[in-house]
């Protein structure tokens, strides 16, 4: 056994020279069995320990650390092998019972924008799809922080990934929706859908589109802010996803326009429409290839332009929304591999001729019964086995 850690060479010999499946004709020595233990062993990771480990750092004051020759990079580490810890549910929930949910949510306002932003990133695995600790964070006034990185943070990556938590942590969590509402996070969303950065406007529009999807009412407050003629702006922008979103955005508008209230003046009407009217000859200029990169925002546009204006699009004249090949039935694999037994049977008439091969009997089929002639034959056939049974007997 190597004294300076695991012989890993070795390991590779001996699990290949035990993996052809004979059995070993010689029993483990008890320090080969030692050797082989301390190998895996010291390759596995008790994760709660280390969760522990890492929420022992998190709690230590910032100052004490930095005397300490800790930087912030190494917090960064620390933090992205932390969420690591806790991609699965049960880690993330054993978070808050170690301890370790309170001093993460302190380093929302850590005075290193890239440790706030990590931290955020964190928070963000921790509630994503997972309702107990959604609860756990808003118990913990988690939601406070996140919202205030999310509106006044100077650095626009803490905003971004702030609003990235915001988005996970609210989802399907009505007391987290109440709470946005009541913070005033609509006007924080329209502030970040007019910052210029296209990933902080694709998770602005991303948010405002379930939101708008989960309660239509919200759909007056957005119109009284004035977010259409903002989103309709964004709808050209040269970002391909920030385009889609914002398409898909004034779309869910459109359809929850039930009191005639769509938010848009005269001449925002004259410009979605403009809009729509030059995406369909963009759409129309570009390749298969491209078109089909391209699918989900000419959809888009056509449903838009339904929802608007009661009519088909030009889309649909210019063939855009059906690609070539795209039309065309299916291949037929349910022949080809399910061959129905009749026809099965019937391809091989010869298999029957052969005086050396049994004959088989022929597929039972369900419905109609024999024909007539089918059913005199059957019946001579059965008086013919009858009379030489009584022969036989006698």
């Amino acid at each position: 056994m190597a004294k300076d850690g695991p012989n890993w060479d070795g390991l590779l010999k001996w699990s290949l020279a035990h993996s052809d499946g004979t059995p070993s004709n010689r029993n483990l020595s008890e320090e080969d069995r030692k050797w082989f233990m301390e190998a895996m062993q010291s390759q596995s990771v008790d994760v709660i320990k280390r969760m522990k480990e890492i929420t022992l750092v998190m709690q230590t004051p910032e100052q004490v650390l930095e005397s300490q020759g800790v930087s912030p990079a190494d917090i960064e580490d620390l933090l992205d092998e932390l969420q690591e810890h806790v991609e699965t549910i049960d880690m993330a929930n054993d978070l808050h019972s170690i301890g370790g949910l309170v001093p993460l949510l302190g380093y929302l306002k850590n005075t290193h924008a890239n440790v706030r932003a990590k931290a955020a990133e964190v928070v963000t695995t921790i509630v994503q799809n997972n309702p107990r600790s959604q609860q756990l964070v808003m118990e913990a006034k988690g939601f406070e922080p996140l919202l205030s990185n999310f509106t006044s943070d100077p650095d626009v990556t803490v905003r971004t990934k702030a609003l990235g938590a915001i988005s996970s942590l609210i989802r399907h969590n009505k007391p987290g929706v109440a709470a946005f509402r009541l913070a005033n996070g609509f006007a924080a969303l329209r502030d970040a859908l007019g910052s210029g950065n296209v990933r902080f406007q694709r998770k602005a529009l991303n948010l405002l589109h379930y939101l708008l999807q989960e309660n239509s009412s919200d759909c007056s407050i957005v119109s009284e802010l004035g977010f259409p003629r903002i989103i309709l702006h964004l709808a050209s922008s040269e970002d391909a996803e920030v385009r889609e979103a914002a398409l898909r955005d004034l779309l869910e508008l459109a359809r929850n326009k039930s009191d005639g209230n769509t938010g848009r003046s005269g001449e925002d009407d004259e410009k979605l429409k403009q809009l729509l009217e030059e995406r369909i000859n963009g759409l129309s200029l570009m390749s298969s290839e491209d078109l089909r990169a391209a699918r989900e925002e000419s959809q888009l546009v056509d449903s838009l332009w339904h929802a608007c204006y009661n009519e088909r699009s030009a889309l649909h004249d210019k063939g855009i929304l059906v690609l070539p090949g795209e039309d065309s039935p299916p291949p037929d694999v349910a022949t080809k591999h399910f061959e129905p037994p009749l026809r099965a049977w019937a391809a091989r008439p010869d298999a029957d001729k052969n005086p050396g091969t049994k004959k088989k009997q022929a597929p039972l089929l369900l419905g109609l019964g024999p024909a007539p002639e089918a059913a005199n034959v059957q019946g001579n056939s059965s008086g013919e086995v009858n009379g030489d049974e009584q022969n036989t007997s006698t």
